[in-house]
């Protein structure tokens, strides 16, 4: 285990400090595909649709509506993403470690470019639920990455214990 950060690093500010923990489970989710292989990161190991690499599809899914989306009001079929969540996590046949793991790289990037000068009071009013605070957004993308991050953990220990 590593020591913490020393205080002088560490961002002041609800937004930069939601930023930063959302940041560090975009990292977590990004790195749980690496140093697997295709069958690997594609392997069910529950019932559900959720593989490792369906969780770090479904996290680009999140990415886009609530940092596109809900920002702009371009609709999910405008943006190219499944109307349903629950379909996220498929698939499809052109699916890679590095097409997958590609397209969270820029939505992440992407999102923080649109999120880069916020202070927060912002209302988004691009969901379907209607207007929202940037704050609620950051606050709900960081709990679905946070909760993603977990399943990925404990899916990866399982395809690296039957590696035996």
């Amino acid at each position: 285990m590593s020591a913490p950060d020393p205080a002088s690093s560490r961002p002041t500010g609800t937004i930069p400090m939601l930023a930063a923990f959302l940041d560090e489970h975009r990292e977590i989710l990004s790195a749980c595909l690496d140093g697997l292989d295709e069958e690997e990161v594609r392997r069910r190991l529950v019932p559900s649709r959720t593989t490792l690499l369906g969780l770090v599809k479904h996290a680009t899914f999140v990415e886009r509506v609530w940092f596109e989306e809900a920002r702009t009001g371009t609709s999910r079929v405008e943006l190219g993403l499944p109307a349903d969540a629950g379909d996220s996590f498929e698939l499809a046949p052109q699916d890679t470690i590095e097409s997958v793991g590609a397209g969270f790289r820029a939505a992440c990037e992407a999102s923080r470019a649109a999120t880069a000068a916020l202070d927060g009071e912002e209302v988004w009013s691009g969901n379907r639920r209607g207007p929202l605070a940037v704050t609620w957004i950051l606050l709900h993308v960081l709990r679905e990455h946070a909760q993603h991050a977990g399943h990925a953990d404990i899916l990866r220990e399982q395809i690296l214990a039957a590696r035996g």
